[in-house]
């Protein structure tokens, strides 16, 4: 009996729903041209991180070396774009990770998605508030936080915070009730953001100066920073000063930088053509994007030596320290209209979220509660409005930056997982008995052998061969982040010690077998107009590479990821696992 309960509760959290159930309730108006979603994944992804977040890494954990951190975290966020882009085309309708994971690999792991993007879109709105309230008091010549004490100057930060998400909540529904604007609104602010980012660039290359990206410890001591032999917090000068360590850590936190492309997939179903306006519009994105923060934190630091970068301080600020005050100002404003319209861009795709795990039954249909006249769930809107608030005014803004680099990562990889299963399942069919019928049209006889996981009878995917590939996939997840637990200790693998060495052969071994499974199982022969190439090496590549970022994050930020997902389980495991439209 006990097994039998237990087999159960295991079968209530990987069941899934069917894409077809989803479908009949849309009725997409295609109206957005491949420009349109460019336009609104440059005007979501280059927001904070590009006027923030490079002082931010390059002061305290990369120095200079702040470009390839930006170049590894943008490589691994084309990995997560290209598996974004296969589901987008294959499902025509607007859709998240939340969604594809809830089709693929189950309910419990979708909820997982869901709750953590929850997080995100949350902390990111937070972000935008402590930093906007950040550039307006700057824009001003910090005379406020200069004319009132610490004490007050804090507080009335707080307040500054509320309220710019309000303003900018009301300025939000404003653009939805008006949706032929939004389009509009994002092509003028994504060319706003370009042309001001291109004169940071240039201007930046004109007043820059190459020795601060080679700086020695004589110019700390010349600068009054150190007056000993050793550096400490201060690295070890030089291009990488903080080492190949630091390099992580900043990548960790400038994946954040790149991850508004997903606003892109929330919007297939309005795409003319979404089998080609989705991958090129994710990958032209990412590139305009990656150009965009490659140049600006070129410039930063070669025009300010990274040292001299303060905690909170913005790209803008780096103008005066050239003597140059009127670019000072042109790059505030900029930096303002970029705030202002990015947290617009997140805040639509929380709500659609939120609304879609309502209805699915794995959330309070309360947070749905439709307010009348303008189509806005007004108590989800309230709630994470005032969460949202709340973590402006007592968190850091690194602390925001690496809580969404984790939930982003933690997504990817799950959605990365997503596309590894799916491709090698036996085409999925519309309704209940649904496993059922697939094993019912599958050879009789079928049982697995050690001759069949490496040559299979069939050439089209069965349920046996699905069921393979779920288990090794499965498997192989667990093993690369065991792996990356491994790596973190890489200063011992260098000297040489025998059991760690032994440790990492071992999982190579498993790892590569694994795969070698997965790759001579048969895959689906429907045609697609976009797939992932090189399967199943380029999602299981996306995927180490995610857990290796995550590794790097502080265990503060973990801490706080641990709270946010206990209150989730304590919500799946009372309300959603009984409640759930697929129960």
């Amino acid at each position: 009996m006990l097994c039998l309960a237990l087999r159960r509760f295991g079968q209530k959290l990987v069941r899934r729903r069917i894409l077809e159930e989803y479908v009949a309730d849309m009725g997409p108006d295609r109206r957005i041209t491949t420009l349109d979603l460019v336009a609104l994944g440059v005007g979501c992804t280059v927001g904070v991180g590009v006027y923030i977040l490079a002082g931010e890494v390059a002061r305290d954990k990369a120095g200079p070396s702040t470009v390839i951190c930006l170049l590894v975290a943008s490589l691994s966020s084309v990995l997560s774009g290209l598996c974004y882009a296969e589901f987008g085309v294959q499902v025509s309708f607007s859709g998240s990770s939340y969604l594809y994971s809830y089709v693929t690999v189950g309910e419990l792991w979708a909820f997982i998605t869901g709750w953590n993007l929850i997080i995100f879109f949350v902390a990111h709105t937070a972000t935008v508030a402590r930093a906007w309230t950040l550039a307006f008091d700057n824009l001003l010549g910090n005379q406020i936080s200069q004319s009132i004490s610490p004490n007050i100057s804090q507080a009335l930060g707080e307040i500054l915070g509320f309220t710019v998400v309000g303003l900018v909540l009301l300025l939000m529904e404003w653009l939805i009730l008006r949706n032929s604007l939004i389009f509009l609104v994002s092509k003028t602010v994504a060319l706003v953001k370009l042309l001001v980012l291109s004169f940071v660039i240039i201007a930046g290359f004109m007043k820059g100066d190459l020795h601060n990206w080679k700086l020695t410890e004589e110019d700390y001591i010349m600068a009054g920073l150190n007056d000993t032999s050793t550096l400490g917090h201060l690295g070890s000068g030089g291009f990488v000063p903080f080492g190949f360590k630091g390099i992580l850590r900043g990548a960790a936190t400038c994946f954040y930088a790149f991850i508004g492309f997903t606003i892109i997939v929330t919007r297939v179903e309005e795409a003319r053509n979404p089998e080609y306006s989705v991958p090129v519009g994710i990958v032209v994105s990412l590139l305009i994007c990656f150009l965009m923060y490659f140049g600006v934190s070129s410039a930063l630091t070669l025009m300010v030596p990274y040292y001299k970068l303060q905690p909170g301080s913005t790209l803008s600020e780096a103008f005066l320290h050239t003597g140059w005050a009127p670019a000072y100002y042109v790059v505030s404003f900029g930096f303002l209209c970029s705030l202002s319209i990015s947290i617009f861009g997140f805040m639509f795709p929380i709500r659609n979220l939120i609304y879609m795990m309502t209805q699915d039954g794995l959330l309070f249909p309360v947070l749905a509660s439709i307010q009348t006249g303008t189509n806005t769930p007004i108590v989800a809107t309230v709630i994470l409005s005032i969460i949202a608030a709340i973590m402006a005014s007592f968190f850091r803004l690194t602390d925001l930056l690496d809580l969404m680099s984790v939930g982003a990562l933690l997504a990817y990889s799950l959605l990365a997982t997503c596309v590894l299963i799916i491709r090698y399942q036996p085409q999925r069919r519309s309704g209940r008995n649904e496993a059922v019928l697939q094993e019912g049209s599958g050879p009789a006889a079928e049982k697995l052998t050690l001759q069949g996981l490496f040559f299979p009878g069939s050439p089209t995917p069965t349920p046996l061969s699905g069921r393979v590939v779920y288990v090794c996939s499965s498997l192989l997840v667990l093993l690369l982040t065991l792996l990356c637990l491994v790596l973190v200790q890489w200063p011992v693998l260098l000297s040489g010690d025998p059991v760690w060495i032994s440790m990492v052969v071992l999982l190579l071994v498993l790892i590569t077998g694994l795969t070698g499974v997965i790759w001579r199982q048969p895959q689906r022969s429907s045609p697609l107009p976009f797939k992932v190439p090189a399967l199943p090496l380029l999602p299981l590549l996306s995927i180490f590479v995610n857990v290796c970022l995550m590794m790097q994050v502080t265990s503060g930020t973990w801490t706080l990821f641990g709270v946010w997902m206990l209150i989730g389980f304590a919500v799946y495991f009372s309300y959603g696992i009984q409640q759930s439209l697929a129960n």
